[in-house]
């Protein structure tokens, strides 16, 4: 018996209707900076729960970290054509 939603998932997989819109990718590269900085917070969690954390890994988190907050307050202030400015 053939599972008939396998291959529609395959036939449909690349449809123009799937892929990501003009809006959405310039979303993304938008984000780009927040992201980054949110794995390179992730990579310090990471290296600090490898071994028992010593100053070198408390550093390199709360520097990680104070760089993802200031990437998400970056992005919360641009508007929406763009510019910097707006709430905090």
């Amino acid at each position: 018996m053939n599972i008939i939603v396998t291959v529609q998932e395959a036939v449909t997989a690349f449809a123009d209707w799937m892929e990501p819109t003009d809006a959405e990718l310039d979303a993304i590269e938008q984000e780009m900076p927040l992201i980054l900085a949110d794995v390179d917070l992730i990579d310090a969690q990471i290296i600090a729960m490898d071994h028992t954390p010593n100053e070198v890994d408390t550093r390199r988190t709360r520097r990680a970290l104070a760089r993802m907050l200031a990437e998400w307050r970056a992005l919360a202030n641009l508007t929406t054509d763009g510019t910097v400015g707006g709430a905090a």
